[in-house]
């Protein structure tokens, strides 16, 4: 995820306390998913909760560096997506590539409802923490 500055281009490159943040976020999403040993959780995990921080009124733009970028990038497993779908794809088994596909599905419908979730909680209720 990049972060983008006005106009759409990508923004310059962090603060230090901004990459602190998401220095602080990773460390445990990676742990996350270490201990989950099971990619689609980490995944789906990850979606749904990208969700809900995106989708915060107002913006926080902290909380996307935090748990946006530094912990859901740190827990989901992109690559390791790719990867095995195109190891599905080289050996024929179409039943992976439905199974990752399925996967990428859900992981769409994790974030719709991550920002569902957001909506419905509120504009004025904040996290039990100020990142």
């Amino acid at each position: 995820m990049v972060a983008k500055g006005p106009g759409g281009k990508q923004a310059p490159p962090g603060r230090p306390g901004e990459l602190f943040l998401v220095a602080l976020g990773a460390v445990p999403g990676a742990l996350l998913r270490w201990a989950l040993h099971c990619d689609p959780i980490a995944n789906l995990l990850g979606c749904l909760l990208i969700g809900l921080a995106s989708n915060q009124k107002p913006p926080r733009p902290r909380l996307m560096l935090l748990l946006g970028i530094g912990f859901c990038g740190a827990l989901t497993t992109f690559s390791g997506w790719i990867l095995a779908l195109a190891t599905a794809l080289q050996q024929g088994s179409m039943a992976s590539v439905l199974a990752l596909l399925l996967e990428l599905g859900v992981g769409v419908g994790a974030v719709v409802g991550g920002r569902t979730l957001a909506a419905r909680i509120g504009t004025n209720r904040r996290l039990p923490f100020r990142p």
